[in-house]
């Protein structure tokens, strides 16, 4: 199991620092475009809560084939900030039930521990928190605590990532960089 004694407080920071940044978002900005060049603030705030939607079902068994394509497309409809909290808090629910760390998931590369599988939302929500700020003109979202959690346990699972190009390549920054910096630019972003 990888690092699952503070997976569940690293995921509430990072859930909560996303939770946040959602809230920021104005009415006129959902159309902004965001560090990820394919997607705007609205794609990347679907793209989160298509993941949290499938937590429940991973964490309970459910296969992908079980799941199937129920949560393609558009799963924001016309308020997208109570989908983002309704879906986020049904994730959290499923991650803090009993054992829930423990299990297995199956995940499009196959059975894994769902302390990866934690350990991947984590980054994903961390990340993809700054990656709104940066699209809205709000503040980087992230502390620096989570940001050094994040790099100590999970750096090899984004460096596993950029090898297939799920994620960018790292971009250099200097070694006096803030946590939040290193952590961004590991995950192929230029810090601003």
């Amino acid at each position: 199991m990888i690092g699952a004694m503070s997976l569940l407080d690293s995921h509430s920071q990072a859930l909560a620092e996303f939770d946040r940044t959602v809230h920021l978002v104005k009415a006129d900005q959902w159309d902004n475009s965001t560090p990820c060049t394919e997607w705007t603030v609205r794609d990347l705030v679907n793209h989160l809560v298509s993941e949290q939607l499938w937590v429940p079902h991973l964490l309970g068994g459910a296969t992908l084939a079980e799941v199937g394509d129920r949560y393609d497309g558009d799963v924001l409809g016309d308020d997208p900030v109570r989908v983002w909290e309704e879906s986020s808090r049904a994730a959290r629910e499923a991650w803090t039930a009993e054992g829930a760390t423990e299990r297995t998931v199956h995940l499009s590369f196959g059975d894994a521990d769902a302390s990866l599988y934690g350990w991947q939302m984590v980054i994903d929500l961390a990340v993809h928190a700054w990656d709104l700020a940066m699209g809205i003109g709000a503040p980087q979202p992230i502390e620096d605590d989570l940001a050094e959690e994040i790099i100590r346990v999970a750096g090899p699972i984004i460096e596993a990532a950029q090898a297939p190009g799920i994620l960018a390549p790292p971009v250099a920054v200097p070694a006096t960089a803030s946590a939040p910096d290193r952590l961004v630019a590991l995950c192929g972003r230029e810090p601003r």
